[in-house]
C-alpha cells in the first residue's frame, strides 16, 4: 500500500482519520503540524493524547523545546528518514498535518539554501525599522513570483526570501517547489467542510481549549522559556494568552481573538492546499470517511 498524506485546514479531523487509516493499513503516523513539534504545547495545538492514539506509533511529536526555533530543513531530514525507515520495515507512512510547507518539504523536491547570521540580522533590522509591507514591496520588485506566494504581513518569510536571493544570486521563487509526482508515491487526501461549518468547529475547538486549561499550559511553558521561542511564542492561542498575561486584554478577549485568528488562518490553509492538483478532497463530515479514503488509496474512484 502506498504512503498517504492527510492534509487540509485546521479542525477538519485530520488526526482522527490518520489514526484510523494507520490502524487499518498497518501504518504509523508522521506529524506535519509545525506547532505539534513542541513538547508541552498540547492543549493549544489539539495534539492527540496517548490514549487517543490507540497504540498507533506517532513520529515527530514533542521533539523541540519551546525555546528552539522550528526549522523546515531539519524537519525535512527527520521526516524523510522516518519515511524511509517505515517503508524498509514494511509499514505504511501516514503523514498528517496542516502545515503546508512542511508537507511539501517531505513530498516535493524542495531545497533549503543556507543562512548568513550577519545578513539575517541586517534584514531583520530593516524589517523592524521599515515594516513588513515595505520589505514585501522590495521583494515584489526583485521577484514578483515570490512576492505573490508570501503574505505582505509575513515578515519572517519576506526576510528569508531576501536573504536567499542575496546569498544565491537567484530569485527566491527558483527555490520554491514545483509539484510533480509526490515523493514515495504518496497519495494526498484533503479534508474540508463548508466554511460556515468549519467556522463553527473552530469556535467550539477554541472554547474547549480555554476550558481545558490553555492558560495554565501557557503559564507553565512561559516558565520554560516560551517567550524566548521565536516560533512557539507566535502559535495561535499561545500568543493571545501571553498578551492577556501582559495586561493587553483578559482571557475572554484572548479566546475571542484566538478564534478570529484561527478562522483567518484556516482560509490561508485552504488557499494553500487548493493549489495542489494532486490532492483528492473529501467532505470531512461524511460518516464513511475512512472507507472513502481507503477507496482513494486503492485507486478505485
Amino acid at each position: 500500500m502506498r504512503p498517504v498524506a492527510i492534509v487540509g485546514p485546521t479542525a477538519t479531523g485530520k488526526s482522527a482519520l490518520g489514526i484510523a487509516l494507520a490502524e487499518r493499513l498497518g501504518g504509523e503516523v508522521i506529524n506535519a503540524d509545525a506547532m505539534q513539534l513542541y513538547r508541552g504545547m498540547d492543549i493549544g495545538t489539539a495534539k492527540v493524547t496517548p490514549a487517543e492514539r490507540r497504540g498507533v506509533p506517532h513520529h515527530l511529536l514533542d521533539v523541540l523545546e519551546v525555546r528552539e526555533t522550528a526549522s523546515v530543513a531539519a524537519y525535512q531530514r527527520q521526516a524523510r528518514a522516518v519515511f524511509s525507515a517505515l517503508l524498509d520495515a514494511g509499514r505504511v507512512p501516514v503523514l498528517v498535518g496542516g502545515s503546508g510547507l512542511y508537507v511539501q518539504a517531505v513530498l516535493d523536491e524542495l531545497d533549503f539554501p543556507g543562512t548568513d547570521p550577519g545578513l539575517r540580522v541586517r534584514l531583520e533590522g530593516e524589517l523592524a525599522a521599515a515594516g513588513a509591507p515595505a520589505l514585501h514591496a522590495r521583494l515584489a520588485g526583485l521577484d514578483p513570483d515570490a512576492a505573490r506566494s508570501i503574505l505582505p504581513s509575513n515578515g519572517r518569510r519576506i526576510v528569508r526570501a531576501l536573504e536567499v536571493m542575496e546569498l544565491t544570486g537567484r530569485p527566491f521563487s527558483a527555490t520554491l517547489p514545483r509539484p510533480g509526482p509526490a515523493r514515495y508515491g504518496t497519495v494526498l487526501i484533503g479534508l474540508d467542510v463548508d466554511t460556515a461549518e468549519l467556522d463553527t468547529r473552530v469556535d467550539a475547538r477554541v472554547a474547549r481549549m480555554f476550558a481545558a486549561g490553555l492558560a495554565a499550559e501557557v503559564r507553565e511553558l512561559e516558565n520554560q522559556g516560551l517567550r524566548e521561542g521565536r516560533t512557539a511564542s507566535r502559535a495561535l492561542g499561545y500568543q493571545q494568552v501571553l498578551a492577556a498575561f501582559d495586561g493587553d486584554c483578559d482571557l475572554d478577549a484572548a479566546a475571542t481573538e484566538t478564534a478570529r485568528a484561527t478562522r483567518r488562518f484556516v482560509r490561508r490553509q485552504r488557499s494553500w492546499f487548493r493549489r495542489d492538483a494532486r490532492i483528492t478532497w473529501l467532505d470531512a463530515t461524511r460518516p464513511d470517511l475512512a472507507d472513502a479514503a481507503l477507496v482513494r488509496l486503492s485507486g478505485n474512484f
